[in-house]
């Protein structure tokens, strides 16, 4: 039996987390890029600053910039007591089912970068049906996706698998200035990045409900 919870979803903080004031909720989400430099010692600060926070779910995958967790998975996991991590993954929580993963179209040499096409249409092919909240680091193609040159850089196959599943909603993070909300075939698309292209923490954390 699915029962209401109240979600907060935040992405992209670069480090810069306890600059945020937190709207109270059910379920904490973190979109990627956790960290700045992909350090271990990077996550040991978030997890702590995570068992401060009052949510009682939190969930969280890696961005482009979170290293330890494609270099140092499993010491990754051994620090991070205070949140599930999701890589290719789901968990449910009040009947919800929450799937996560990291992946986003290659540029430069970042973590977590596959080539357009097959190898990213491999990781969304793993994506179950019955999802109700999606979470990746990258936009779909079209949505919130929009860098300052005008370009569109989501993933087209991320797109496709999004209108075919259909999930509730579809969180992501990675184009910091993609950051917003918007309805597309009835589900809700949330650009949960806090850092807007300079890095500045100025963006609130988003709110929704599922139930």
């Amino acid at each position: 039996m699915k029962t209401k919870l109240e979600c907060v979803a935040i992405s992209d903080t670069h480090g810069m987390y306890n600059k945020l004031e937190l709207p109270v909720g059910d379920v904490l989400i973190h979109a990627g890029d956790i960290t700045r430099h992909g350090k271990l010692s990077e996550l040991e600060d978030f997890n702590e600053w995570l068992g401060e926070q009052p949510h009682q779910h939190k969930i969280i995958i890696a961005g482009n910039h979170d290293w330890c967790f494609e270099r140092q998975k499993q010491a990754c996991l051994k620090i991070l007591t205070n949140a599930v991590y999701l890589e290719d993954q789901s968990t449910t929580i009040a009947g919800h089912t929450f799937y996560g993963s990291p992946w986003q179209p290659r540029f430069q040499h970042w973590a977590f970068n596959l080539s357009r096409g097959k190898a990213l249409q491999e990781k969304w092919d793993l994506i179950s049906k019955n999802v109700d909240v999606l979470v990746t680091h990258g936009p779909a193609f079209g949505l919130l996706d929009k860098i300052h040159s005008g370009e569109h850089t989501g993933c087209e196959n991320l797109l496709v698998k999004i209108e075919e599943i259909k999930p509730r909603v579809h969180i992501c993070g990675h184009i910091h200035e993609g950051y917003g909300r918007v309805k597309h075939q009835g589900i809700e698309f949330i650009n949960a990045s806090v850092t807007n292209e300079r890095f500045k923490p100025t963006n609130p954390p988003m709110v929704f409900t599922v139930g």
